[in-house]
């Protein structure tokens, strides 16, 4: 369960106060280069997002649709490495102290140096949280209890076909918060029904008093409205991604714009339904 006093704990916990849900978003590191990405993450916090998730570039980046492969493509191109996301990170941390800044991708440039090389750089960075895609928790002998030792938030992820018989191991040590992926394939394509949504997070708020945050498929201020009203969180990341795939380096006003637009959407959201 989520730790009092993280920062990840202290944005639910302001959100809850607020009686809306929390804006989270995803962009890639060093999309479209390691230098431009520092004002797309000012971006995203001046746009109004209370969470955000840096992607880690990897060469094969099976949960992603095309928006973000195509990130991937361009970061990597551009010559992203892990240390310059983890400078991007420290850099993140100085400038905006109280934000939580999860770190999400694959198993591969994680623990390729070792899991207590990668903990201690989460932590020297400022990392509050971190999201393995292809690392489940049944297999996680080794990377998740060296994140949990140095204060790091393991946040788990559940989808459509996680049954109760699978849902306990996914539970597990999990902290910050539980992300729910509402369909049953990969980022940025189609969008479960909100109906489907809504049932989904009750059953798994009936396991967790852990927040739960519902991405993948979320692209406009209208759907992130309608799920911010059963959950606990939106994630938004190939909408936002899109952008800086056709802005470039100039990108950073127009994704602080569209994070503002989803923004405001969960606030009146919430608000109709008070």
């Amino acid at each position: 369960m989520s730790r009092p006093g993280t920062r990840i704990a202290a944005a639910f916990a302001r959100c809850r106060a607020e009686g809306r849900a929390a804006l989270v978003t995803f962009v890639t590191g060093g999309d479209p280069t390691p230098a431009d990405t520092g004002a797309i993450l000012d971006a995203l916090v001046e746009g109004g997002a209370d969470v955000i998730e840096l992607g880690m570039p990897f060469t094969d980046p099976m949960a992603d649709g095309k928006a973000i492969q195509l990130a991937n493509i361009r970061s990597l191109g551009s010559g992203t490495k892990t240390p310059d996301l983890f400078a991007i990170a420290t850099a993140f941390r100085a400038r905006h102290p109280a934000t939580p800044l999860v770190l999400m991708g694959y198993a591969n440039p994680m623990v390729r140096r070792g899991p207590q090389w990668f903990a201690d750089a989460c932590t020297a960075a400022g990392v509050d949280g971190v999201i393995c895609v292809d690392l489940p928790p049944e297999e996680d002998a080794e990377l998740g209890p060296v994140l949990r030792a140095a204060g790091i938030d393991i946040i788990s992820l559940a989808t459509p076909t996680t049954d109760a018989a699978r849902l306990p191991a996914v539970l597990d040590h999990a902290s910050g918060f539980l992300y729910y992926v509402s369909v049953a394939g990969i980022t940025g394509q189609q969008q479960a029904a909100v109906d489907d949504i809504a049932a989904a997070v009750a059953r798994l708020k009936a396991g967790t008093d852990l927040p739960v945050a519902v991405g993948f498929g979320v692209r406009t201020p209208e759907q992130a409205a309608a799920i911010a009203t059963h959950a606990d969180g939106v994630v938004v990341g190939s909408a936002i991604v899109d952008i800086i795939g056709e802005h470039g380096a100039n990108a950073a006003p127009l994704v602080r714009d569209k994070v503002a637009s989803l923004r405001a959407a969960i606030d009146k959201s919430i608000k109709a339904v008070a």
